[in-house]
């Protein structure tokens, strides 16, 4: 019997572009599935059941740190599933194997079964899952590269859910489909949220807290742009709207979606935490506060 956890995670930076092989910020989010060998899936979700080999069973998991109120929160469930699933799966079948050699199976397995499952994607957050911590991730002609870094010191993240939920297939396929429609358009909008998010990678490296946050300013700005063009809210309204509040002087942050939008979970960045008035207006717009911490441990056996 083996029992494993996974964490959830947010991409804070790089949505959309790591795709145009962008540099990604992505932190794993003390929030966990629980996978258990000794009891029998209830459900098998696509991504393990395109992992699974033979007739190797599916184990049991409790995904319900990742939901709320009846729905998904977007901090990335199926990757959360899949990693805790194949973690324990692993240790059950090998558990003298160093550690390290594991970490690297269960990735790239995953890896494979997600991209399998999910017609393609970046992978980042099966990265997040299994590496744990926060990531600058890219994907490159040789394949994915990651590592591992700290957010700048002095900048404060919220994690905020959102009213409505969101399918990233959907925004990917209406964005996939607007640059079919309009490559010039598609061209400029992406080319902002490129190099914003080469900008935050860059802040990150330098430690650079100001220039962090401008660049993810210029991310949700870039988003803005893309899902106008798109015809898909990957700003939703609600954020659209109050946005100028977090930017202005007295908050100077930044009010964005996380990974590509339309929904589940925003993000609140800046040099202090979020004022009474920006917490008032995204209460009253249906948003709450979500309790987590970034940079949680990666997956893991669950004594």
């Amino acid at each position: 019997m083996t029992r494993a956890r996974a964490p959830g995670k947010v991409v804070i930076s790089g949505a959309y572009a790591v795709l145009a092989g962008a540099p990604a910020i992505v932190s794993a989010v003390s929030r966990y599935v629980t996978a258990d060998t000794q009891r029998p899936a209830d459900f098998v979700t696509d991504e393990v059941q395109a992992a699974l080999t033979g007739a190797e069973r599916a184990p049991w998991f409790d995904a319900s740190e990742l939901r709320a109120d009846g729905r998904k929160l977007g901090l990335g469930s199926s990757a959360a599933i899949l990693v805790a699933s194949l973690f324990a799966l692993e240790q059950e079948r090998e558990p003298g194997l160093p550690a390290e050699q594991r970490l690297l199976r269960v990735l790239e397995l995953a890896q494979a079964a997600h991209r399998k499952a999910q017609g393609g994607g970046s992978g980042v957050d099966v990265a997040a899952s299994t590496r744990g911590g926060t990531l600058v991730y890219q994907l490159g002609p040789r394949g994915a590269s990651y590592r591992a870094v700290r957010l700048p010191a002095g900048v404060s993240l919220e994690i905020w859910t959102c009213p409505t939920s969101a399918s990233t297939r959907e925004l990917l396929a209406a964005v996939a489909e607007m640059a079919r429609r309009s490559p010039e358009v598609y061209a400029s909008a992406m080319g902002a949220q490129v190099l914003a998010a080469h900008d935050a990678a860059l802040a990150l490296q330098r430690q650079a807290a100001g220039a962090f946050i401008r660049a993810l300013r210029a991310q949700g700005h870039a988003l803005s742009r893309l899902g106008q063009a798109a015809g898909v809210p990957i700003v939703t309204p609600e954020l659209a709207e109050l946005a100028p509040l977090a930017e202005a002087e007295e908050q100077s942050g930044a009010l964005l979606p996380a990974g590509a939008g339309g929904g589940d979970i925003a993000l609140f960045v800046g040099r202090a935490a979020s004022t009474p008035g920006l917490r008032a207006a995204l209460e009253k717009r249906g948003h709450r506060l979500l309790p987590a911490e970034l940079s949680a441990p990666g997956v893991r056996v669950e004594p």
